[in-house]
């Protein structure tokens, strides 16, 4: 019988498996993707998860918390990139918070395309969750997560928020709040910045600009804190998005 719940969906899969059977042929490369497989399910089912299936080399798992499905995440990433083996290997994890059916250990819905999607936006070594994700996190979680893009998701009119987890050590330095550009936005043409009497206009006609410490950029801003190339301003479908390019971080003030 079919059963309505609400679970955090995640998809991790094995980056470039085709190339590595290519390289080093059948046997070493179906070791090297079981090998991840393994690690995968082992770190769903330490964090409260269920395996729902693998797919080639992608498992899809649910777990009943978005902090649960999100220190799976890790513990995958950590798993696999620390690996001995001569083959290096590495993934990709995506993750989305919603309502499923499940039936005959299955799982159908939108919120499985949403979470599917979250993966294919990611990159190697990354960990890719929907901003409804982050809004289900503890303070903890959110606190090391930084939103990166918006994306357009089948089925779906709305965009969705893509938020990126930093679980690496050396990226907790690249963090900034989350923004909710979506909803501050909305029916802005301009976006203008000021800085010590220069004023600079983000627009359809100037889509970007970029700011830090070298005297290259279009906002100059000195200081022992600000990177060379500290972050970068854009419009992107009529939004506006910061990107952190900095090695000390990028913090925003909301009023």
């Amino acid at each position: 019988m079919a059963q309505a719940l609400e679970v955090a969906i995640l998809f991790a899969d094995v980056v470039g498996s085709t190339q590595l059977y290519d390289r080093f042929g059948d046997e070493k490369a179906s070791e090297t993707v079981a090998r991840c497989l393994r690690a995968m399910k082992d770190a769903t089912r330490t964090n409260n998860g269920a395996v729902i299936k693998t797919i080639g080399d992608e498992v899809m798992s649910t777990f009943p918390s978005v902090d649960d499905a999100v220190g799976a995440a890790v513990q995958m990433q950590a798993l696999i990139s620390s690996g001995d083996d001569e083959i290096q290997v590495s993934i990709r994890v995506g993750c989305h918070f919603g309502p499923v059916v499940q039936e005959q250990n299955d799982i159908f819905g939108a919120a499985v395309h949403t979470a599917h999607r979250m993966t294919s936006q990611a990159k190697s070594k990354q960990i890719i969750i929907s901003g409804t994700s982050v809004n289900k996190m503890s303070p903890e979680w959110q606190a090391q997560t930084r939103q990166i893009d918006v994306a357009t998701v089948r089925g779906r009119n709305d965009e969705v928020a893509l938020f990126e987890v930093l679980w690496q050590p050396d990226e907790a330095t690249g963090m900034f709040p989350a923004i909710d550009w979506a909803s501050k936005a909305k029916n802005v043409t301009k976006l203008i910045l000021n800085f010590s009497n220069k004023e600079l206009v983000v627009d359809n006609k100037r889509k970007g600009i970029s700011i830090g410490r070298a005297d290259d950029n279009d906002l100059v801003v000195k200081g022992n804190l600000i990177s060379r190339m500290h972050a970068r301003v854009e419009m992107r479908r009529g939004k506006f998005v910061l990107i952190d390019q900095s090695t000390n971080g990028t913090f925003l003030e909301t009023v």
